[in-house]
């Protein structure tokens, strides 16, 4: 892609908690080539089989803050007590060397991300219903009950933002859902912009 000086698309991915955007982020970027996870800063502790630089890059506080003030993220947020962050330098590089790039974030940060690439896109997945988001959080098993509550109480907020969102995914059958989901990163790639970046047609499309 890079030697055709094709740029990539921005998906920003947000969900509730429990929803099963990483689940399905994951699953595309191993069924599609091109496809690159920008991974997050974030100051929360690392959960069981989370790995530093693969899930998450983890620091303190006093790092993330520096960060913020040297302006090195493209979005930052507070979420459930802590602090997540996307590098800016980072995103750009992947995108302009021809990789598609999701960011999975939260709504507060999709809306950041609107503002400075318009053109990103902008894709929210949906659980079936609250009653099937709270039994999975449940059976997940690393939450308390208060902090159950909390990320029912923010989804039932976050669900507020949905039609602001291009694409609406409902996860109510992982199969189904992770082949919706790479439909749309594979339309993206049919976009006029994107075939001319990619292939010589000057001797059949005038400038």
């Amino acid at each position: 892609m890079k030697e055709t000086g094709e740029k990539g698309d921005l998906f920003v991915i947000s969900a509730p908690s429990g929803a099963g955007k990483s689940t399905l982020c994951h699953r595309l970027m191993e069924e599609t080539p091109g496809v690159a996870f920008s991974v997050s800063h974030t100051t929360r502790s690392p959960r069981k089989g989370e790995v530093d630089g693969v899930d998450y890059h983890f620091v303190s506080k006093e790092h993330f803050m520096q960060m913020v003030e040297q302006e090195e993220f493209l979005e930052w947020a507070e979420v459930h007590g802590n602090c997540y962050g996307t590098s800016r330098s980072a995103v750009t590089a992947m995108l302009e060397n021809g990789q598609d790039v999701l960011l999975d974030i939260d709504v507060q940060g999709a809306m950041q991300v609107r503002d400075i690439f318009p053109e990103s896109v902008l894709i929210f997945i949906l659980p079936p219903s609250l009653q099937v988001l709270e039994h999975r959080l449940r059976n997940r098993g690393t939450d308390s009950e208060e902090t159950i509550r909390l990320r029912m109480e923010n989804a039932r907020g976050e669900l507020a933002a949905v039609r602001e969102y291009h694409f609406l995914i409902v996860n109510d059958d992982l199969i189904r859902a992770a082949g919706d989901l790479q439909s749309i990163v594979l339309a993206r790639r049919c976009r006029t912009r994107r075939v001319l970046q990619r292939h010589d047609l000057s001797g059949m499309i005038p400038d």
